[in-house]
């Protein structure tokens, strides 16, 4: 009876860790959104933050940027690359989305 219990107990156990294991969220995969062809100040805003000369907050609607991502913007004719560190979307509207970016050393 020891011997039945056992294995029962084995299997149980077997099936919640491959539940667990099964139900992990799976990681994000980084995109990289190119929006060198906006316009900053119609299509999208970038402020730079002063005491941060690598970092500013981009606002803009669009849908699917998440945290990690990353975005390149031209700014004159300069273009860069940016890793958004924070984001928060507006409840109205859903899309919009205003982010913490900080530009990724070349």
């Amino acid at each position: 009876m020891s011997n039945a219990r056992s294995g029962i107990n084995q299997e149980v156990n077997f099936f919640s860790l491959l539940s667990f294991l099964l139900n992990q969220p799976k990681p994000h995969k980084k995109k990289t959104y190119d929006y060198t062809d906006y316009v900053c100040g119609r299509d999208y805003v970038f402020e730079l933050i002063e005491d941060k000369p690598n970092s500013g907050y981009m606002t803009c609607q669009s849908k699917g940027i998440k945290l990690g991502d990353r975005i390149i913007l031209q700014n004159d004719s300069t273009i860069g690359l940016y890793e958004v560190e924070e984001i928060e979307y507006y409840s109205e509207p859903s899309d919009m989305w205003m982010a913490l970016l900080t530009k990724v050393k070349s």
